[in-house]
């Protein structure tokens, strides 16, 4: 099983993306959120700068956030700093949407942008539209600003088996956020492949978050809490904005997502509950909330445990299908990448 590594943009990001590819991991990604991380983009261009080999990945960009134009040229200018070694993930924006109080894009514009983006990378022409204005589109200045030659690594955001499918049309490998559930996995590989009609070598992908536990350590203390609690926090905070979705949970999620929104003083109908929920999110939690950080929800959304719990779940996902986890460290990311390339060597 490959690791890689996933933060939020900011500076100093590059220093990270070094060290994790002197440690051996395969990728290093940003988060694409911009009304709560800096610019995917910049971040990314300065570790293409500060790196050689590591891949460098967004994750992910979406049509509701970026126009086809912008997006292409900004990964194919990525590219140009760091050929072959950029990966492009693309979703319909959920998160980075309902920061901003509006709705992710659809499954159908979603596989519009990730076509355009994958054709437009390429060197080709595509098709564009604003309103009824309709435009044969290409990168006028590939070769001396673009890279346009190397491979980019696209990957479509799956929360279900629709965006599944798209991966398996457009050819594209799978990236999810917190799905450690073989079953699911297993799932999300068959809509891929019933889609594509013939077999691709493409990866998949799965961020989370990782804590070792040392002997005798609780398995849900302070400790497994605060650095899982960011990946737990993201879904009650979904929840709280997506009621219908919380009504999967049982008794005891639903009163977390309830004191939740008591919390931070708003409601599941209020229009500005975005401004409330979302600040500080995928960041480290706050001790106050920290009984938020419910067993059920770590044990589903992260990968706590001892050494041998962590590698048979590692292995148990390999089996599933997924080549790659992607682990988010929030404490220390420093010394939280040392431990992580440290477990499976």
């Amino acid at each position: 099983m490959r690791k890689g590594i996933v933060v939020t943009a900011q500076p100093g990001v590059e220093e990270l993306a070094a060290q994790a590819e002197e440690l051996g991991f395969s990728s290093f990604w940003v988060y694409d959120t911009p009304m709560l991380h800096g610019d995917p983009f910049v971040a990314l261009g300065l570790c293409a700068k500060a790196t050689s080999r590591i891949k460098l990945g967004v994750g992910v960009t979406s049509p509701a956030l970026r126009s086809l134009p912008a997006a292409a040229s900004a990964f194919a200018s990525l590219n140009a700093l760091a050929p072959g070694r950029i990966i492009c993930g693309v979703g319909t924006g959920n998160t980075a949407r309902r920061t901003l109080g509006m709705l992710p894009a659809t499954t159908a514009e979603l596989e519009r942008f990730t076509a355009g983006l994958q054709d437009l990378c390429a060197g080709g022409t595509v098709e564009y539209r604003e309103g009824d204005q309709v435009r044969d589109i290409r990168l006028l200045h590939a070769g001396q600003h673009v890279n346009t030659t190397d491979p980019i690594e696209f990957l479509v955001a799956a929360t279900g088996l629709k965006a599944a499918a798209v991966a398996g049309r457009r050819g594209t490998g799978i990236i999810s956020f917190g799905l450690l559930d073989p079953a699911a996995w297993s799932a999300f590989h068959h809509a891929r492949r019933q889609a594509a009609g013939a077999p691709r070598d493409v990866d998949s992908y799965v961020m989370t978050s990782l804590h070792v536990l040392d002997e005798g350590e609780d398995p849900y203390g302070d400790a497994v809490r605060d650095a899982t609690g960011h990946i737990v926090m993201s879904l009650l905070t979904f929840a709280a904005d997506a009621p219908a979705f919380a009504e999967g949970f049982g008794v005891e999620e639903r009163d977390a997502v309830r004191s939740l929104l008591d919390r931070r003083g708003t409601t599941t109908v209020a229009p500005d509950r975005h401004t409330a929920l979302y600040p500080h999110y995928l960041g480290r939690i706050a001790p106050a909330d920290r009984d938020l950080i419910l067993p059920s929800l770590i044990d589903a959304l992260a990968l706590a445990g001892t050494r041998d719990d962590l590698l048979a779940r590692i292995a148990t996902l390999e089996q599933a299908g997924v080549n790659e986890i992607v682990i988010q460290p929030v404490i220390d990311p420093s010394t939280e990448m040392a431990e992580l390339a440290k477990l499976t060597t």
